[in-house]
């Protein structure tokens, strides 16, 4: 896989913010998320689109993807975060210009629903994308320390990431005895099976699976997972990066069932691959922000999960 690196973000540049799946639940997040931005020496645009509604989407698919068209068409643009995730981001995919985006990589961040846009970014022009905080959600609610410092290291950073810096209350657990090696792929664990069977979904050989979860049951869990096995996909990853699975319990828990940890443990720890679990990512309000095909490496001897190489250029 031949990955495309963004230029790194610096102060005065342009960054857009779009709306690709749902809208914003409070307009008002929104444009704090932007004045954020701004009062740290950036400029912001904001999609045309970004506040539009339609049901749970923000407008119209071609509205959503003209959007973000627009962002990667314009050279002025030099980083696009979302202002959220929630739903759709799957519907446009087959109306982005894969082509624009590959002769003008930039920056592009958002996590959720926007795992498919990442996934088919990667899949379709090779650019390296990020999974980490958006516009109306975190950046507009009093973004957390480690959030806020783990997002602009890595996206102004001339020099190699190297080792992930945990968050004090989210100490990593480590599995295996040897090491795995391989480019990050993964996001939101049921936008990541949603891409089977498409041309979307990137390629997941000697690859290190990241994946993270909000508001299943573990029966559900169970089944994406098994059709993650069923699809040869469990077998050809190099490693796992668990982030958090967020509101998981079973939603009846006094009738029989199976717990996550239960679940976890057959379907992705008794591979034996090299894994790292526990990870300060997902649906929770602190967040690390993980570049989304970069060469990363799982060393459970040493207790380290790092970035191998540079992720802007």
């Amino acid at each position: 896989m031949n990955v495309i690196k963004p230029p790194r973000l610096r102060k005065g540049d342009l960054i857009s913010i779009v709306s690709p799946a749902s809208s914003p639940k409070d307009n008002s997040k929104l444009n704090a998320g932007a004045r954020y931005f701004e009062s740290l020496g950036y400029r912001v645009t904001i999609g045309r689109n970004a506040y539009n509604v339609a049901g749970y989407l923000a407008g119209t698919d071609e509205e959503r993807a003209e959007d973000l068209n627009e962002a990667f068409r314009d050279r002025n643009v030099k980083a696009i975060v979302c202002s959220r995730g929630g739903y759709g981001s799957p519907r446009i995919l087959d109306m982005l210009d894969y082509s624009a985006i590959r002769r003008n990589p930039k920056i592009f961040v958002g996590y959720s629903d926007i795992t498919a846009l990442s996934l088919a970014i990667l899949r379709k022009s090779g650019l390296l994308t990020f999974s980490g905080p958006m516009v109306a959600m975190e950046f507009g609610n009093n973004i957390d320390p480690y959030s806020e410092e783990t997002f602009f290291d890595i996206l102004t950073r001339k020099s190699v990431p190297g080792p992930i810096r945990p968050h004090k209350d989210f100490k990593p657990s480590y599995r295996g005895t040897r090491s795995a090696k391989g480019r990050i792929v993964g996001g939101n664990l049921s936008l990541v099976t949603s891409l089977m069977g498409t041309k979307f979904l990137p390629d997941f050989k000697r690859s290190i699976l990241l994946i993270e979860e909000v508001s299943e049951e573990p029966y559900s869990i169970d089944r994406m997972l098994t059709q993650l096995r069923l699809a040869g996909i469990l077998k050809m990853i190099s490693g796992i990066a668990l982030g958090q699975f967020t509101n998981c319990a079973p939603g009846e828990p006094d009738r029989p069932h199976r717990t996550l940890e239960e679940i976890i443990r057959e379907d992705l720890l008794s591979l034996g691959k090299p894994t790292i679990s526990n990870l300060a990512y997902g649906h929770i309000p602190v967040k690390m922000t993980l570049p989304i095909g970069a060469t990363a490496t799982i060393d459970p001897s040493r207790r380290r999960f790092t970035i191998d190489e540079t992720v802007v250029s």
